[in-house]
């Protein structure tokens, strides 16, 4: 029953955002600029909501746009209703909706959606990971130098030693491509498909990365964080790889030479 409320959740949310898709909706502004938050990012949660309460009301729920709704459970539900707001409020189809669930603190499932290139990729905790039903591997290339990586980009700190302008400058004076999607959720699950070799990001939350993260895992890939240490989504760095590139991108980002 929690994987198929899950991929209900999924389903309806992702109905959400393609019937909004390029039509008016309204926009606000979250701390910062550009932080956006939309009606349809609220819309898309409050369907995910009444999903998961209408099976299992009594478990924990931490999503982006209402904070954390902490109940006496062993599970938790991490959403991010849309991942890639501020793609989604310009017409860019690079979106997504993001739902991974712990238990007792291990991610146990995840499941990422964008319905505007149909692609569903899901994972259960040692059962792999799919997409559209079929199963997933990360790719085989072993040194960073023939590497395609994606990043993103935080809105503070850029500046910082080994922070995410430095890094990308010396990665693509490498001239080692670097991408950058707008939605840390798609980023990790074109990772567990390989069609990027790794992901880096110096600050993420946790419905960022929770359903990614262990979808990447699944698929044979390795999470850490910046350091090269264990991750868990509550945590702001995070490299993900197909674990051959892994220790050089780890050393890469805290100041080594390409």
């Amino acid at each position: 029953m929690l994987k198929q409320t899950l991929l209900k959740a999924t389903e309806q949310a992702a109905l959400v955002l393609k019937e909004y898709f390029q039509k008016p909706f309204s926009i606000s502004n979250k701390e910062g600029i550009n932080n956006l938050v939309t009606e349809v990012d609220h819309k898309s949660e409050q369907v995910i909501f009444s999903v998961i309460k209408n099976q299992f009301p009594n478990h924990t729920i931490l999503s982006e746009e209402s904070g954390e709704f902490i109940q006496e459970s062993e599970y938790k539900w991490i959403i991010d209703p849309i991942d890639g707001t501020v793609n989604y409020a310009n017409g860019i189809p690079i979106c997504c909706v993001s739902i991974g669930i712990e238990k007792n603190g291990k991610m146990i499932f995840g499941a990422v959606y964008n319905p505007f290139i149909g692609e569903f990729f899901f994972s259960e905790k040692g059962s792999g990971a799919t997409l559209n039903n079929q199963p997933i591997q990360v790719s085989n290339k072993s040194n960073v130098s023939t590497s395609c990586l994606v990043t993103g980009f935080p809105y503070t700190y850029l500046d910082k030693p080994n922070g995410p302008l430095q890094v990308f400058d010396k990665l693509i004076r490498a001239g080692i491509p670097v991408r950058r999607l707008g939605s840390a959720a798609i980023d990790l699950c074109w990772v567990a498909c390989g069609r990027f070799d790794g992901f880096y990001e110096h600050k993420l939350q946790a419905w960022d990365s929770a359903a990614g993260f262990l979808i990447v895992e699944e698929a044979g890939g390795k999470v850490t964080d910046l350091a090269g240490k264990y991750y868990n989504p509550y945590q702001p760095g995070l490299i993900a790889t197909n674990g051959k590139i892994h220790d050089q991108l780890v050393q890469i980002i805290n100041g080594g030479n390409v």
